[in-house]
């Protein structure tokens, strides 16, 4: 079969230099394992880290993707839950399921967890015409969600809905600041809060303000400008007077870093919570501890979910609940340029390839 492959890191972003097409040997499923025809994939900034060798390195040669979906091949003699026909997405979080984080419903702790097309391999993604994976990996994909709403929806859904729902356990009535919510993982960010009735401000940059807005987002703030916290408050003293409450924000649903840190927690109401994954703008960040401890904030890390979350947010998108935005389509003997464009930032919601 055909796969996306690299040999070498691309140290200066040269993607082109370093992605090529190459025959590899088909698939064959273990007994657990399914093999599906790869009709649509989805880009992650991890497919980026991994071409950079940063910040770990990954198995060579490598196949990326984390996002894959398609239509089943080949099962293992053991599956029992799908069959040759049947439509799957990947759920790519692969844990050892049986450690006690594992049965503790907690298989995003696990120990030896790894994200699939980022730490798998040699050769083992979803850039590529067939894929396998173990089949509690794969979820079936409902009769009303497309193939390409799926690639666009796998990790960034489940990853949105653990930090919302999983992590913050949003309320009915908090108010939600979506941080970049014209990313693939905010565009759910926003879906999601506001599925649960919350009031929500997003931020992005100028040009992108009036999507979150479509989407859902009460208010939107473009947080390139300097003062944009100043912004965000003044929002949240108006839906103060009207909640009869303090100003601040409830929960933050953060994934840039960087320099907004610190504005991002002075905007916390006493009590409130920051649940952070990501941060694609930098890790390193220096913190006033006052914001912290004087308002007894919560601070939670999170990363990817759990198998049933992912489940749960396709049910939604199947009641039309929430939609993947998909911003463009491109083949596989194009991704050089489809990971530039997600690296230069211009997009709203997911970048897709297809094999062909």
């Amino acid at each position: 079969m055909k796969a996306l492959v690299y040999e070498e890191y691309a140290t200066d972003d040269n993607f082109e230099k370093i992605l090529k097409m190459k025959e590899v040997p088909d698939p064959k499923p273990k007994p657990t394992d399914v093999v599906f025809k790869v009709n649509f994939a989805g880009l992650n900034y991890d497919d980026i880290w991994g071409m950079r060798g940063r910040p770990i390195q990954i198995p060579m040669p490598h196949i990326s993707g984390t996002d894959a979906a398609g239509e089943v091949v080949a099962i293992g003699e053991d599956v029992t839950t799908v069959k040759v026909g049947d439509k799957v997405v990947s759920h790519g979080n692969i844990s050892c399921r049986v450690c006690k984080d594992c049965t503790d419903g907690r298989e995003y702790d696990c120990r030896y967890r790894k994200i699939w097309g980022f730490q798998t391999g040699p050769l083992w993604g979803g850039f590529c015409e067939y894929a396998h994976l173990p089949e509690v990996n794969v979820v079936k994909i409902p009769e009303n969600v497309s193939q390409e709403e799926s690639a666009a929806a796998s990790m960034v859904l489940v990853t949105s809905w653990h930090m919302l729902v999983g992590r913050a356990k949003i309320k009915p009535g908090q108010t939600v600041l979506i941080m970049g919510g014209a990313s693939g993982i905010g565009t759910f960010g926003i879906q999601i809060a506001k599925l649960h009735g919350c009031d929500v401000i997003a931020t992005a940059s100028s040009n992108k303000l009036e999507q979150c807005l479509k989407l859902g987002a009460d208010f939107a703030v473009d947080h390139r400008k300097e003062d944009w916290s100043k912004d965000v408050f003044t929002i949240t003293k108006n839906l103060a007077k009207e909640k009869n409450t303090s100003p601040g924000v409830d929960v933050i649903f953060e994934h840039i870093g960087g320099s907004h840190w610190n504005k991002e927690l002075a905007l916390l109401k006493y009590g409130a919570t920051l649940v952070t994954t990501g941060a694609t703008t930098g890790y390193e960040v220096q913190t006033d501890l006052r914001h912290i401890f004087f308002k007894g904030v919560n601070v939670l890390g999170s990363t990817q979910g759990t198998r049933s979350e992912l489940v749960e947010g396709l049910y939604w998108m199947s009641k039309g609940k929430i939609k993947s935005i998909i911003d463009s389509v491109y083949t596989f003997d194009n991704a050089a340029e489809a990971h530039t464009k997600m690296l230069k930032g211009d997009i709203v919601g997911k970048i897709l390839m297809t094999p062909y």
